[in-house]
């Protein structure tokens, strides 16, 4: 990881219209859950509807689109990503040095406004907030390396991001269930139900196979925007 690349990328993230979605969509969350803590009657299908198919389900995978894609692709599209490839520098560590950026980003504008929305609606109880929390943090790191691939591999990154988080995640992942063994948020609530107490959060993948596809997704989305992060360079230098 290099610090002066964390340092550009967080200037560039942060002080765009990127930085006002990631300031008002966490709020717009902790509101939602301050006002359904005040509705008693079926907390737990109330919960699992804001934490699960709200939070995790929608927000965590756009706000990670947004990190994902923001934190590399429009420096390609400006064109000055040149500028940091003509730098004498790996191009690993430029890849990993945007990751850490948008993992650290989506934990802080995802993942802990849920915990703190789970510790609003139900307390410490079962452990819900911290099994979503934990759900959320992989998520997050699985989306980012995601869609961080995209905005390298593509100009149309935003779609075909967006097809994946609401059409194939928010809307086919919640309604055909083999879809769901390929769904970042079935891995992520599989990591949460094995932290929350038995029967507190529901998910429709093992968490056997969970693990595994989340380090598959995390490790080879980052090898492969290294490998065509190089090919740009060997395009500009053509």
């Amino acid at each position: 990881m290099n610090l002066t690349v964390v340092r550009l990328t967080v200037r560039g993230l942060l002080g765009r219209r990127r930085g006002i979605v990631l300031l008002v969509v966490p709020a717009l969350l902790l509101v939602l859950a301050a006002l359904a803590s005040a509705h008693t009657a079926d907390r737990p299908d109330l919960t699992r509807t804001v934490l699960g198919t709200l939070a995790l389900g929608t927000l965590v995978p756009i706000l990670s689109l947004v990190v994902g894609t923001g934190v590399i692709a429009t420096e390609i599209d400006d064109g000055s990503i040149v500028y940091l490839l003509a730098k004498p520098l790996p191009r690993w560590q430029i890849v990993t040095s945007k990751l850490a950026v948008a993992w650290v980003t989506s934990w802080l504008c995802g993942a802990l406004p849920i915990l703190l929305a789970g510790l609003v609606m139900v307390g410490g109880q079962d452990g819900v907030a911290l099994g979503y929390f934990t759900g959320a943090l992989v998520a997050s790191a699985a989306y980012s390396a995601l869609f961080l691939l995209l905005g390298v591999v593509t100009r149309n990154a935003v779609v075909v991001g967006l097809a994946y988080a609401l059409v194939w995640e928010s809307v086919i992942g919640n309604f055909v269930a083999g879809a769901r063994t390929l769904s970042i948020q079935q891995w992520g609530l599989a990591l949460g139900k094995a932290v929350a107490q038995p029967g507190a959060i529901s998910a429709d993948v093992a968490l056997a196979a969970a693990v595994p596809l989340l380090l598959v997704v995390i490790v080879a989305g980052t090898a492969l925007a290294v490998v065509r992060l190089a090919g740009l360079t060997l395009a500009s230098e053509d």
